[in-house]
C-alpha cells in the first residue's frame, strides 16, 4: 500500500523538480546548466545570481504554489459534488475572489485586507452557487454547472463595472492581473505555507473523503460526520482559491484538468490524489508560466491564456462525455 502511494508521488516530485530547473534556466536570457549549478552553489556572476534568485525563483515558487492550491481546490470541489466538471473557475469561485480583491484594491487596501476580501468573495460565491443549485432533489450536475456559469457571468459583469469606474492609469495592470499574471509575484512563502498546511490537514482525512465521494447518505451510514466535513471543504476550497487569486490573478481550468487526469491515471483514492494534485498542479503552472514568458520573449503572455488553451478543450471533452 505504501509503495503504491509513494511511487507515483516520487515520479511526480522528480517531474516537478525538473520543471523548476527548466523555469530557472530559460527565459529572455538563457542560462546553461553550468551557470545554474554555479548559482545554486552561491557562485557565478552577479547578473546570473540576480536573475535566478531575485526574479525567476520567486516567480517559479509562486507558480508552483498557485497551481497546487487551484488543483487541490478543484479536487475538493469534485469530491464534494461528485462531479468531474466542478472547478473553482467554472463554478464562479475565482470570479468572486477576483471581485473581492479588486474591490479592496479600489478602496486603497493592501496585503492581508486584499486576501481577506478575496476570501469573502470566494465564500459568498460558494454559498450562492450551492444555495441556488440545491433544489428539492439535491444537486444535479446540469443544475450545478448552469448555476456556476450564471454566477461566474454575474461576477464578470460586476468586475466590468468596477473596471469602468476605475482610474484610467490603473486599468492596464488590473486587466493583465485578471487574465492571470505572475510578473509581480515576489512573495511565494504565504501560498506555499498554506499549501503545505492544507496537505498536512487533508491527507489524514483521505478515508473520509473517499467515503464522501460515494454520497452523503453512504458516508453518514459508515460513521462520517458529513455536515462538518462538507463545511470544511467549502471553507478550504474558498480559502485556497482566494489565496491563488490574490497571488496571481484569475487563472482558470487548473482545478478542472489536473484532478481529472490524475484520477484517470491513479484511481480515485484521495490519499493519493490530493498530494498528487499539489505536485501535478504546481508543475503544470510552472511549465505554463515558463511558456508564457518565453514564447514571445522579451514580451510576456498572461499565464491564464496558456491554461485556458489547455483547459477549454478538456472542459468540452468532459462535458461531451457527461451526456
Amino acid at each position: 500500500m505504501v509503495a503504491r502511494l509513494w511511487q507515483p508521488l516520487g515520479l511526480l516530485a522528480l517531474i516537478a523538480v525538473a520543471a523548476m530547473l527548466l523555469s530557472l534556466a530559460v527565459g529572455s536570457a538563457q542560462l546553461s546548466a553550468a551557470q545554474l549549478w554555479a548559482v545554486v552553489q552561491g557562485q557565478g556572476d552577479a547578473l546570473a545570481r540576480t536573475m535566478v534568485i531575485e526574479l525567476r525563483l520567486p516567480r517559479a515558487l509562486s507558480a508552483f504554489a498557485v497551481g497546487g492550491l487551484l488543483a487541490v481546490a478543484g479536487a475538493l470541489m469534485q469530491v464534494l459534488l461528485r462531479n468531474p466538471l466542478a472547478d473553482p473557475y467554472v463554478l464562479g469561485l475565482s470570479g468572486g475572489a477576483s471581485m473581492g480583491a479588486l474591490a479592496a484594491m479600489l478602496a486603497g487596501m493592501g496585503g492581508v485586507l486584499i486576501s481577506g476580501s478575496a476570501f469573502l468573495g470566494a465564500l459568498l460565491s460558494t454559498f450562492l452557487v450551492f444555495g441556488l443549485a440545491h433544489g428539492s432533489g439535491g444537486w444535479t450536475p446540469a443544475r450545478l454547472l448552469l448555476t456556476g456559469v450564471v454566477v461566474a457571468a454575474g461576477w464578470g459583469a460586476v468586475i466590468t463595472l468596477m473596471l469602468a469606474l476605475s482610474p484610467a492609469e490603473r486599468l492596464p495592470g488590473m486587466l493583465y492581473w485578471l487574465m492571470g499574471d505572475l510578473s509581480y509575484a515576489r512573495a511565494p512563502w504565504p501560498p506555499l505555507l498554506l499549501l503545505i498546511a492544507t496537505c498536512v490537514l487533508l491527507i489524514p482525512l483521505g478515508r473520509s473523503l473517499n467515503v464522501l465521494a460515494r454520497g452523503p447518505q453512504q458516508a453518514a451510514a459508515l460513521g462520517v460526520d458529513v455536515r462538518p466535513l462538507e463545511w470544511g471543504i467549502y471553507i478550504a476550497a474558498s480559502l485556497l482559491t482566494a489565496t491563488a487569486v490574490t497571488t496571481a490573478g484569475s487563472i482558470g481550468f487548473v482545478g478542472l484538468v489536473v484532478p481529472h487526469m490524475l484520477r484517470l491515471l491513479l484511481g480515485n483514492d484521495q490519499r493519493l490524489i490530493l498530494p498528487a494534485c499539489v505536485l501535478a498542479g504546481g508543475t503544470l503552472l510552472v511549465l505554463a508560466d515558463t511558456l508564457a514568458r518565453t514564447m514571445i520573449a522579451p514580451e510576456q503572455l498572461p499565464v491564464g491564456v496558456i491554461t485556458a488553451l489547455l483547459g477549454v478543450p478538456t472542459f468540452l471533452f468532459l462535458l461531451y462525455r457527461s451526456r
